[in-house]
């Protein structure tokens, strides 16, 4: 585990190690200014708008030689069941993206705020696109609460954020 310190706040994170997965045939990814390949951040959690935006980002946006990088934050490192939890569903995750888009999986755990740390992620990747689901809340309740997808939209300067609305605005998006 590493402690990432800017400003105030400490960001740890923990790499999950996901199964060796290959597509065949293995495309070599270029390196330096040019690559074939880019690098997708995709915020998942547990519920059914994160897996709704993951569906939404392996179908619409990523393409062969593409890296997706799942991130999902948690309030603390040390929780042993959400980490299992999250281990998890990355292995899941990995799994389907190889199987429909044939692309690499890389996941990360952050601890911290989700908003900031999403965004933290964000500057150290320097992706080609932030994705995430929305939490399916009232306006209202966005509001009072705050909300991670509109955080990220204001804050993360290094990638373009696309958000994706949540199940119940339709499944057309996916087909």
């Amino acid at each position: 585990m590493d402690i990432v310190a800017e400003d105030v706040e400490v960001f740890e994170w923990s790499e999950i190690k996901l199964p060796e997965l290959r597509a065949e045939p293995e495309l070599e990814r270029e390196t330096g200014e040019r690559r074939r390949g880019r690098d997708i951040l995709i915020a998942v959690d547990h519920g059914p708008n994160s897996k709704h935006a993951f569906d939404w980002a392996i179908v619409h946006l990523c393409r062969l030689a593409d890296t997706i990088h799942l991130v999902h934050a948690v309030s603390s490192l040390k929780n042993e069941i959400v980490y299992v939890a999250t281990q998890t569903l990355m292995e899941k995750l990995a799994v389907e993206a190889l199987e429909v888009a044939m692309v690499e999986t890389k996941a990360r755990i952050v601890e911290g705020d989700a908003g900031k740390a999403i965004c933290k992620e964000a500057e150290r990747l320097k992706p080609a696109a932030v994705v995430l689901g929305t939490r399916g809340r009232s306006l209202l309740r966005s509001v009072v609460q705050g909300s991670v997808s509109e955080h990220c939209f204001h804050h993360c300067k290094s990638a373009p954020v696309i958000i994706v609305p949540g199940k119940e605005a339709g499944e057309e998006s996916v087909i």
